[in-house]
């Protein structure tokens, strides 16, 4: 009797531990890939291998996500997610932002209250992406306050969610296909995504997280594998690279 009470003491933590592992996986998972490029674009005050349009989406999407649980309620753990990447994108901004101002000092500054749509997520200050970022959320939560008594809006909402950071991964894929290789790729990376994305879908589908979740999980799966083929394919069937060829950094989605 007291072996069998024993062995559920120790079945119990044993589960006390592995739901907490997964919990820090769920949350800070996702922004360890930003890491090193925080620390490499830092050393070498170089910011030219990434591309800020990638906090843009990651901002939009978990931004759109924490509205989305004010119509449809998801497990805090997620909430938690979203708030910890909207802070390591607004960390990875204020880095770039200062690295290419620093960088650029007889460059004209250019302010988002200049609205001009040119020079959009350009802007020289870190001020200004905060400002644009505040103004898509107070617009995004009064149009949700608005319209969250209905089914259609809210469900509509978490779509956009997780479909926008789903995609995150396809200007990649298209840049890839465009110059017929991965070359500046960081390859780490995308098995980083692979893992990662991998990980969240199952999640997803174990705590029966809405279906937008689930759905949009698999087909971010579905691009990482698709630009690992990409690196397989383009090892296997080289081919020189045009001598005009635009670098492959400038359409990476993190490297």
């Amino acid at each position: 009797m007291m072996q069998d009470e024993a062995f559920e003491q120790i079945v119990s933590m044993f589960n006390w531990l592995v739901s907490w592992v997964a919990a820090g996986a769920m949350m800070f998972g996702g922004v360890v890939p930003y890491i090193p490029q925080y620390r490499d674009i830092r050393r070498t005050q170089n910011a030219e291998g990434f591309s800020t349009y990638v906090c843009l989406v990651l901002l939009v999407a978990n931004i759109l996500r924490i509205l989305f649980r004010f119509g449809r309620y998801f497990e805090t753990l997620l909430l938690w997610q979203s708030i910890i990447m909207i802070a390591t994108m607004l960390a990875m901004l204020n880095l770039c932002t200062n690295v290419r101002v620093n960088a650029e000092l007889n460059t004209k500054r250019r302010s988002f209250l200049d609205f001009d749509w040119k020079y959009f997520w350009s802007w020289s200050r870190f001020l200004d992406y905060v400002e644009c970022v505040a103004a898509f959320t107070l617009t995004a939560a009064y149009v949700t306050y608005v319209l969250v008594d209905s089914a259609v809006f809210v469900e509509t909402l978490g779509f956009l969610a997780v479909f926008s950071e789903a995609m995150l991964g396809t200007p990649q894929l298209y840049c890839n296909y465009q110059n017929k290789s991965t070359e500046g790729m960081s390859v780490k990376m995308v098995l980083m995504w692979t893992s990662g994305d991998t990980f969240k879908t199952g999640y997803f589908l174990l705590t029966q997280a809405p279906v937008q979740f689930w759905t949009c999980g698999m087909l971010q799966v579905l691009v990482d594998f698709s630009i690992l083929f990409q690196v397989y394919y383009y090892r296997l069937y080289p081919k020189k690279p045009a001598p005009h060829a635009a670098s492959h950094n400038a359409c990476a989605k993190a490297l």
